[in-house]
């Protein structure tokens, strides 16, 4: 039995050797036999693969790493040589053009009006109508204000008052001292102390003097600017005077101190940016530009200091109140909303508000394009939540920030009147001119 698997083993080995093979030589003394001389046909190598080019890069790398710049040519250089030159051989086989190693990232798309569902948030300036993005809201004002000057300097000076100067406080004690200032000369337009302001005292130039515009309005109203000798003082001392003409006029002094009272900065107002668009299952779909999610130095130390109040409450116990008023915290940071209106027939009505805006003034803005503005209607939030017109809830207290899609419905009444004049209820309500310019919401 023994001898039967030995020459089952002899006869494996002999076939296994291969042609020519003795089973007594030993490894050493076997001779290279000699290949016959055949053409070897060479198939075509595949390009490197992404992952393969990328281990490539990495092992050079880390050769690069172990072998010292200053030292020179060694057998691993030439091996890192003799792999560049095959990587940009195989490279050039496969007509890439990318250097090896690397991976090709995609530039990124441009952010452009075909893409987003709004450009940006816009304002129109109060003054010359002008539709401007938020960079270039506050210069345009300024240069409308100077610009105005020329046609009405009272007016104009007013402006100025009110809108260069940031601090509120300032303003109102600077107005009621320059109202006082014109009460006196209205009361007692006899006695000539009253027409003169002197420019060096302590009240004019820590309420007045410290205010744009308040010079151009003096000189407007007829101030003119005069040196005057002042009683126990060597020289003379600035002062304004108010002009013979203006003073036979009382009457123009108290509407200009009315209307230097009752005037308001100059703000440019958002432009709701209204556009309709076609029917489209991508209505739920906001692509936002960044103006709504930028926040202001104001907004961003506001959020600092709701973070900080944040982090003290976490380790008090929370009721749900206390949550709910947590989430309608969160979404105050945001400034500006993007809400679209589905109207019966499937078209979409889109305008762009502040998030602290009242759920009244979306009814406002669908009233103003419907055919018959009088008709009631509702309007739907997600999950068929109404939202009344009467409501004084905000934007973000309702949870429509910072984009939302809502759902116009007739009122019942209205919706049976419509179904008893055999109208359609589903038909279009806008008005013609906004229809003839609907879009493609891409």
């Amino acid at each position: 039995m023994k001898k039967f698997f030995q020459e089952i083993k002899a006869d494996i080995k002999f076939k296994s050797a291969g042609p020519g093979q003795k089973l007594t030589e030993s490894v050493g003394e076997r001779a290279p036999k000699e290949k016959p001389n055949q053409p070897a046909v060479r198939q075509p190598r595949q390009g490197p693969t992404n992952e393969a080019q990328m281990a490539a890069a990495a092992a050079l790398a880390r050769l690069e790493q172990k072998q010292p710049k200053a030292r020179g040519p060694t057998s691993q250089e030439s091996i890192r040589n003799q792999v560049r030159k095959e990587l940009r051989a195989e490279a050039t086989v496969s007509g890439s053009t990318e250097a090896p190693g690397t991976n090709m990232v995609p530039e990124p798309r441009e952010e452009g009006s075909a893409h987003l569902a709004v450009p940006g948030v816009c304002f129109t300036c109060p003054l010359t109508g002008a539709t401007l993005r938020k960079d270039q809201r506050d210069a345009h004002i300024k240069e409308a204000i100077l610009s105005h000057f020329s046609t009405d300097p009272v007016a104009a000076s007013i402006m100025k008052i009110h809108t260069f100067n940031r601090d509120r406080d300032k303003v109102k004690l600077g107005v009621d001292t320059i109202a006082k200032y014109l009460d006196n000369i209205c009361l007692h337009p006899e006695e000539e102390k009253y027409r003169k302001i002197k420019l060096q005292n302590k009240v004019f130039q820590e309420r007045i003097n410290c205010l744009e515009g308040t010079h151009e309005f003096f000189e407007a109203i007829g101030f003119q600017k005069a040196l005057l000798p002042v009683p126990d003082q060597e020289g003379p001392e600035e002062f304004y005077v108010l002009s013979e003409a203006a003073v036979a006029e009382p009457q123009s002094l108290q509407r200009h101190k009315d209307q230097l009272l009752v005037a308001e900065p100059v703000r440019a107002t958002l432009a709701r940016q209204r556009r309709v668009f076609r029917p489209s299952p991508m209505a739920s779909q906001f692509d936002l530009p960044g103006d709504f999610f930028n926040l202001t130095a104001e907004e961003i130390k506001r959020e600092q200091r709701l973070r900080s109040e944040a982090v003290e409450r976490l380790s008090v116990l929370r009721t749900k109140a206390m949550r709910e008023r947590e989430e309608q915290r969160e979404l105050r940071k945001y400034t500006y909303t993007l809400l679209r209106v589905r109207l019966p027939d499937g078209c979409l009505l889109q305008g762009t508000f502040y998030a602290r805006e009242r759920v009244g003034a979306l009814y406002a803005f669908v009233r103003e394009a419907l055919q018959s503005d009088w008709l009631p209607f509702d309007l739907l939030a997600s999950g068929g939540q109404k939202l009344s017109e009467e409501d004084s809830l905000a934007f973000n207290e309702c949870g429509l920030v910072p984009s939302a899609l809502l759902t116009f419905s007739w009122d019942a009444a209205v919706l049976d009147d419509i179904r008893a004049a055999g109208a359609e209820p589903n038909s279009s309500i806008l008005k013609p001119e906004l229809l003839a310019a609907i879009e493609k919401l891409s």
